[in-house]
C-alpha cells in the first residue's frame, strides 16, 4: 500500500496546474484499509499521488482506485469536500486549527491548563493554612502532585489531626503516588505523631522498603503512646529480618522498655549493646536505664547505676532522679539530686527558689476532636459556688473516686479544692465530647500542659462509666484511657 501526501490546506479547482508542492506543508497520510460493500461507487474525490517512476512528479487519481495500477482493491476515502475558489485559511484560523489539532489534543491541552491552575490554588490554600479548605478541594476531583501530598502530610503531622490525616491518606490512596516509599513514610509518621500506632503499623506492614530511621520511628512510636510490649515484639521482627541495630536503635529500644516497665529486658539489651555488638553507650543510652528504672519506681537500683557509670554525670541525669523521686514521693532522693544539679548549674538554686507567678487563667489550654472540628477549651473560672453532684460526677463518687487535693495551689478551703478539681481544662474538653459525639465514640484531647495526678485517676474512672476509649496526649506522652485502665501504666 502507497502512502499518499495530502497537503493541510483543501484542494483548489486548478488542481491542474504543475507545480511542485513545498515539503515542510505536507504530512503522510495511509489510506484506510476497509473494502466497498458495492464495487461499482463512484470516486468521492479526487486527490494528488506521487509518480512511481519520479517522486517529484505528481498526478491525479481518483479516491475509489488503488494507488497500486495492478491492485483491484478499492477503498472508500474521507477527505473533506472541495471547496470552491481560492480561498485560504486565514492565519487566524490555521493557528487555531494547529493549537486545537484535530480538537481532541486541543481539550487535552485546555483539561492540562485547568488542572495546574486548580493545583494552583490547592498549594496557595496549604501556604495559607487553610489545610480542611485544600482537602475538600481535592475531594472533588483535583489531581495533586508530588509536593502536595508531601506538604499535607507534614501539615497533618504538626497539627496533630487525625481525621484530617485519614482523609489525605485515602487521597494518596487513589493517586498515582500510592506505591511511593517517601510519601509512605510520611504517612507513618503522620500517623505515630497523632497517636494512632493501628494505623502506622498498617501501613508500615504493606510497605515493601524500609530503612532503619522508619523501624526506629514505629519503636519509638509504640514507646510514646505506651504500647512498648508491641515495640519490643518490633524489635525482635527487625533482629529476624537482618537488620543490624546501632545506637539509635538501642535507644528506641530502651525507652519501649521503660514504657512496658521491663526492667530485666532493658538491662539486657543494654548489656547485649555493649558485649555483642560492640556499641559505646552515650548519655541518650544512660538516661535510658535510668527511665527503666525510674518508671517501674526502682530508685534505690537508678541511684546505684548512676554512681557505676563510667563518665561523669550531667545535669539532665540529676534532674531525670529528681523528677522520678518526685514522682514516687521519695523526698530524701529529690533533695540530693537537686544538691547536685545546683553544684552542677547554681542557676538551677534560683530557678527553684523563685516563687511561682501567679496562674494565668487562660493557661490550661485542651482541644478535642469531634465531627471533622477542632474544639477548644479554657480554665478560665476554675472557681463556682454550685456543684452539680448528679450525673456523671456522681457516678465517679459512687465508683469509688476521691478527689486529691495536693494539685490544687491555690491557698482555699478543702471544700473550694475539691470544685476547682472539677473544672480543669480537661474534664470541661471530655464533658462536651461525650454529649456531642455518638455513643462509644473515642474521644481525642489534646493539652499543652502535664496531665495532674486528680485528673489521671478521674478520667480513669470516666473510661470505664461510659465505655469509650479517651486519649489524652498531655506535653510528655500519649495516655489511653480504657476500661478504668491507662497504657502509661499510672507512670508519666
Amino acid at each position: 500500500m502507497a502512502s499518499l501526501y495530502t497537503s493541510t490546506s483543501r484542494i483548489s479547482p486548478d488542481f491542474g496546474h504543475p507545480q511542485t508542492p513545498k515539503p515542510n506543508k505536507l504530512r503522510p497520510r495511509t489510506l484506510p484499509l476497509w473494502p466497498l460493500k458495492n464495487p461499482k461507487l463512484k470516486p468521492l474525490c479526487t486527490y494528488a499521488g506521487p509518480n512511481a517512476d519520479d517522486p517529484r512528479v505528481y498526478r491525479r487519481r481518483h479516491g475509489g482506485e488503488s494507488a497500486s495500477p495492478r491492485s483491484t482493491t478499492k477503498w472508500r476515502t474521507e477527505n473533506p469536500p472541495r471547496r470552491h475558489g481560492r480561498e485560504t485559511p486565514s492565519k487566524d484560523a490555521r493557528h487555531l486549527t494547529e493549537s486545537r489539532g484535530g480538537g481532541e489534543s486541543g481539550e487535552q491541552s485546555l483539561g492540562s491548563a485547568r488542572g495546574d491552575l486548580k493545583e494552583a490554588i490547592v498549594m496557595s490554600l496549604l501556604q495559607e493554612g487553610k489545610v480542611e479548605e485544600a482537602v475538600g478541594y481535592m475531594e472533588q476531583g483535583v489531581c495533586a502532585d508530588y509536593a502536595v501530598f508531601g506538604a499535607l502530610l507534614e501539615l497533618c503531622e504538626n497539627s496533630k489531626s487525625l481525621d484530617l490525616g485519614k482523609r489525605v491518606h485515602d487521597l494518596l490512596r487513589r493517586s498515582r503516588f500510592r506505591g511511593d516509599v517517601d510519601l509512605s513514610e510520611k504517612v507513618v509518621r503522620m500517623y505515630v505523631k497523632c497517636g494512632s500506632m493501628r494505623d502506622a503499623r498498617r501501613v508500615f506492614d504493606r510497605m515493601r522498603e524500609k530503612d532503619m530511621s522508619l523501624w526506629h520511628l514505629m519503636i519509638n512510636g509504640y514507646a510514646a503512646s505506651s504500647h512498648g510490649n508491641d515495640g519490643l515484639l518490633l524489635f525482635e521482627q527487625m533482629r529476624k529480618a537482618g537488620l543490624l541495630p546501632n545506637g539509635e536503635t538501642f535507644t528506641a529500644v530502651l525507652a519501649a522498655c521503660a514504657s512496658a516497665g521491663a526492667v530485666k529486658r532493658g538491662l539486657m539489651h543494654f548489656d547485649s549493646m555493649r558485649n555483642e555488638f560492640s556499641i559505646v553507650p552515650t548519655i541518650e543510652h544512660y538516661l535510658g536505664v535510668i527511665d527503666v528504672y525510674g518508671s517501674s519506681g526502682h530508685l534505690c537500683e537508678a541511684w546505684d547505676f548512676v554512681e557505676k557509670i563510667p563518665i561523669e554525670p550531667t545535669l539532665e541525669i540529676w534532674e531525670a532522679l529528681r523528677s522520678y523521686a518526685r514522682i514516687h514521693g521519695d523526698l530524701e532522693l529529690e533533695d540530693r539530686a537537686e544538691e547536685l544539679s545546683v553544684a552542677l548549674d547554681p542557676s538551677q538554686a534560683i530557678a527553684n527558689k523563685l516563687p511561682l507567678p501567679p496562674r494565668r487563667k487562660d493557661s490550661a489550654v485542651n482541644m478535642i476532636e469531634e465531627k471533622n472540628k477542632l474544639s477548644e477549651y479554657r480554665c478560665i473560672e476554675p472557681y463556682k459556688e454550685e456543684v452539680n453532684s448528679r450525673g456523671l460526677n456522681g457516678q465517679m463518687k459512687e465508683a469509688g473516686y476521691v478527689p486529691d487535693t495536693r494539685y490544687v495551689l491555690h491557698d482555699i478551703d478543702e471544700e473550694a479544692k475539691e470544685q476547682a478539681l472539677q473544672y480543669h481544662s480537661e474534664r470541661l474538653a471530655i464533658a462536651y465530647g461525650l454529649i456531642s459525639t455518638p455513643p462509644r465514640t473515642t474521644l481525642r484531647i489534646m493539652k499543652n500542659l502535664r496531665i495532674c495526678g486528680d485528673c489521671h485517676n478521674a478520667i480513669k474512672i470516666m473510661s470505664k462509666i461510659v465505655g469509650r476509649e479517651l486519649v489524652v496526649r498531655d506535653n510528655k506522652r500519649f495516655h489511653h484511657f480504657r476500661d478504668g485502665q491507662c497504657s502509661c501504666g499510672d507512670f508519666w
